[in-house]
């Protein structure tokens, strides 16, 4: 299948961990989930417990091009994206308005801001501009370790690329952000962060 951007461009997907994992690369310390897997978990078990409202924002996608070589089944074989995506999950949490985005690295000592695209940085700025909460999860997949990131820190280093600047390097993503406790319900207890950071 096919998958295309609004300017016609064919989406390729991002070399991250989660889009690259082969089962002979699965940690068995995070049960061989992905960062998404385990964030998704972890929404639903806030959503149980009523903590919080967070989901992972769907894709629109626009089909172009279906094949029915059944009429119980429906292949799409061509598909554009509607828009270009901003972050990766958003809700409410105490009557405050949640956004972030959650990556993954293989890399040990860094993280690489090509991860990170230029519409992303935008949108995370305007919902600090509303006063609304904006950050970033970050997990180091050799480790195992997640950490939050708030989204102003990410901008300001993500704006640094004009001088030169290609990662946030670890020692310093252990400095400015906040080692995220992984547990099993919730599996990775990031509102506990929140509280502290944005409600004390």
């Amino acid at each position: 299948m096919t998958i295309r951007y609004p300017n016609g461009k064919v989406f390729k997907r991002e070399t991250t961990v989660k889009n690259q994992r082969k089962t002979s690369e699965i940690t068995y310390s995070n049960r061989g989930m992905s960062l998404e897997d385990d964030i998704n978990e972890t929404n639903e078990y806030y959503l149980q417990v009523k903590k919080a409202v967070i989901h992972k924002k769907p894709t629109p996608v626009q089909i172009v091009q279906v094949d029915y070589p059944k009429r119980s089944a429906a292949v799409i074989k061509e598909a554009y994206f509607k828009q270009a995506s901003t972050t990766d999950y958003n809700g409410v949490y105490k009557g405050r308005y949640i956004d972030f985005e959650a990556k993954e690295t293989k890399n040990k000592t860094s993280f690489p801001l090509q991860n990170f695209h230029e519409h992303q940085i935008q949108h995370m700025q305007a919902v600090l501009d509303q006063e609304g909460i904006a950050f970033i999860l970050i997990r180091f997949s050799i480790t195992d370790q997640v950490f939050l990131l708030d989204a102003s820190y990410l901008i300001t280093c993500y704006l640094a690329q004009k001088n030169g600047r290609k990662s946030i390097p670890k020692k310093e993503i252990e400095k400015c952000g906040h080692l995220v406790k992984i547990g099993y319900q919730p599996r990775i207890d990031y509102l506990t962060i929140v509280e502290q950071l944005y409600f004390s």
